[in-house]
């Protein structure tokens, strides 16, 4: 089994519906984890001011980031996409968090003369015909809006973790982003080194909200059309455009 694939708990029968049983396990190094994570919050918003913003894509990782910007009452922006495709309980994110930690959420959405233009062009299941027209569809409903999310900006936060892929087994608590010629750009990841398990243990402690897709076996979600439940054993991101042989990575955080 790759060590990215979920730690099953139980037979899904077992706990359908709950991620927070299936998955909680408290660790002894999560408390010296929680502590770090905050200081790398509080040492970025030092450095960047308001330069820094945390790109939450609404996954439990980034919702838990949130949660450690809000309990710490630090000064950081938070933003998201919303490609036009999310799934409604996705988005029904966002007035929660207003609710819990009253920090509002700025909306980054695609141009939508050039979703139209696409669409049109490549029609509404473009996806699904190649990986170059599915990333030509992220790059119009992400990577467009996350450009102007970014713009000006000297640093961003994400919730990436080694855990979650091959692909992502490298990723540092900081570094530079790669996507930015122009400029000096970091990217944050407070909580690279946390496991799954400890991701959950801290949202079953703290009461952070999270998307009820993730009781539904869906660890990773995106667009709606682009996100399936996994199986037993299967990888984090198996779900993610599940018809392909890739790296299962939409160019958010690809590396130049």
């Amino acid at each position: 089994m790759s060590s990215s694939a979920l730690p099953w708990a139980a037979p899904a029968s077992a706990t359908a519906g709950n991620a927070i049983a299936l998955y909680a396990r408290w660790s002894p190094a999560l408390d010296a984890k929680i502590e770090a994570a905050v200081q790398r919050l509080r040492e970025a918003s030092i450095a960047h001011g308001q330069g820094l913003v945390q790109s939450s894509s609404l996954g439990v990782e980034d919702m838990v980031v949130t949660d450690l910007i809000a309990r710490h009452q630090l000064p950081i922006d938070i933003a998201t996409l919303d490609t036009g495709k999310l799934h409604p309980e996705t988005l029904g994110l966002l007035p929660r968090i207003q609710a819990q930690y009253g920090r509002d959420v700025t909306v980054f959405q695609p141009q939508q003369e050039q979703v139209i233009a696409f669409v049109k062009r490549e029609g509404e299941d473009a996806m699904f015909k190649s990986i170059e027209l599915r990333k030509a569809c992220c790059g119009v409903r992400k990577l467009e809006p996350l450009g102007r999310m970014l713009a000006g900006r000297s640093a961003w936060i994400t919730g990436l973790r080694r855990e979650q892929s091959g692909a992502r087994a490298e990723v540092a608590f900081d570094e530079d982003d790669g996507m930015t010629p122009n400029m000096s750009r970091r990217k944050i990841s407070p909580i690279a080194d946390w496991t799954w398990a400890e991701v959950w243990a801290y949202v079953e402690r703290f009461a952070v909200p999270t998307n009820p897709l993730h009781d539904q076996f869906m660890p990773s979600i995106g667009c709606a059309p682009c996100t399936r439940a996994i199986a037993v054993g299967e990888d984090f991101r198996a779900g993610r455009w599940w018809w392909e042989d890739s790296t299962k990575e939409c160019g958010l955080h690809a590396k130049s």
